[in-house]
């Protein structure tokens, strides 16, 4: 890999310092972080100790709250202002990796982030508007994440996976916000734990539920002790949380964003026939708008029905003809429908507004192959590999261009 880019970046920052690495990176391997520190003028060190000027913690870890990954003596040294701790996305920053406006590179669509957590797109786009995710930029409203937001997003589905309903981590995470306001985003800065089905911080060496109450942390205590105590059971032990359709006298008091507000809630319940209502809802109550047309066009398509689905895309499109995902997810639609000339178009138009989107480029290269224009999405096949070698469809790229699936990008 070309990294001399990188280094006239991060050289002024490394050199003539000391770097340790701890836990897992998600933007390069070890091998190559150590290269590119060597080749800024600084020492990667394999040894942490207080004698470091830098620590990098990896993306894919929770970072330095857990004792397990940073020693006490270390963090004494980071206080004293002796020992620098930075998180991996802010290494890549200083390195020019996903500071650059013009460069996508290492960063992940919704789509993309939904394939690598295994989650709906959906569900990636309302961790994002519920502030769960962090966008690192946003072109045209499409956001694109970095490497913390990766691991954030995976502890999120690793809370759906243990059992507990998308609503309950999400309401929970934000309790946790603020019963600890010191943390702006909860999953990504402390260490989170389920127990039983109960949603717990760890802090110092106790536990602190969403209300902001301790609790004793037993290292022998039984799997079901919070189920079996009736002063730890809350609303949290459900495995779904129900809404309240409001009445049309209650959502006459309600305000346009307290009705989107309201439909976010229903989605994450899974209640999407009163979403789509309290979405409608909002646009009566406060006039047409691109982005609910958006949310609501997302909710039609997840029941099924394509032709109302297709509308609302359209209509966000005519309110802002720069919506790039909305094009995109048009374009798909279309594709879906069999209106295979009408999905290109869509496409095309996508690429004009914003060239560097690597799913557009994905999607048409597999529709133009459909339709045996070999030679034209060979071109987006090559696009597509160059602004996302890291996508979780790169391989299918490189085998379709008869590439080697080992390289792991084409720079």
């Amino acid at each position: 890999m070309d990294m001399t880019a990188e280094v006239d970046h991060i050289a002024e920052f490394v050199r003539g310092r000391r770097v340790g690495f701890v836990g897992k990176l998600g933007g390069m391997n070890r091998r190559e972080a150590y290269d590119l520190v060597r080749q800024s003028g600084g020492t990667p060190v394999d040894q942490l100790d207080d004698r470091l000027d830098i620590i990098v913690i990896g993306a894919d870890e929770l970072p330095a709250e857990d004792d397990t990954l940073i020693s006490d003596k270390i963090r004494d040294a980071a206080a004293r202002g002796q020992i620098e701790i930075i998180n991996e996305d802010v290494l890549w920053n200083r390195a020019g990796l996903v500071d650059n406006q013009q460069d996508v590179r290492r960063l992940y669509t919704p789509a993309m982030l939904a394939q690598l957590v295994n989650v709906p797109v959906t569900v990636i786009r309302r961790w994002h508007r519920k502030g769960l995710i962090v966008a690192s930029r946003e072109v045209h409203k499409l956001p694109y994440f970095d490497f913390q937001e990766v691991a954030t997003a995976r502890h999120i589905a690793e809370l759906l996976d243990s059992g507990t309903s998308s609503a309950i981590i999400e309401r929970k995470l934000q309790q946790l916000a603020r019963a600890i306001p010191t943390a702006e985003r909860p999953l990504a800065q402390l260490t989170l734990m389920v127990e039983g089905r109960r949603l717990l911080l760890r802090q110092g060496d106790g536990l602190v539920e969403p209300g902001g109450q301790r609790l004793f942390d037993f290292d022998d205590h039984e799997d079901d002790a919070g189920d079996s105590d009736p002063a730890c059971a809350d609303d949290s032990v459900s495995e779904t949380i129900a809404f309240q359709v409001p009445s049309s006298d209650d959502t006459a008091e309600l305000t346009p964003d307290d009705m989107v507000n309201s439909a976010v809630d229903f989605e994450a319940a899974g209640q999407f026939d009163s979403a789509a209502e309290m979405y409608r809802a909002a646009l009566m109550a406060g006039g047409i708008d691109a982005d609910v047309c958006f949310r609501l066009a997302e909710l039609l398509y997840l029941q099924g029905d394509l032709t109302a689905a297709r509308e609302r895309y359209s209509v966000a499109i005519e309110l802002d003809e720069d919506f790039v995902e909305a094009r995109s997810n048009l374009g798909c639609l279309l594709a879906e429908l069999g209106e295979t000339e009408l999905a290109i178009a869509s496409f095309r138009g996508v690429i004009k507004c914003h060239p560097e989107y690597p799913d557009v480029h994905y999607h048409l290269a597999r529709i133009l192959d459909e339709s045996d224009e070999a030679d034209e999405a060979d071109d987006h096949w090559r696009e597509f590999l160059a602004l996302a070698p890291d996508s979780p469809w790169a391989d299918e790229a490189r085998q379709r261009l008869g590439f080697d699936s080992t390289v792991g990008s084409l720079d």
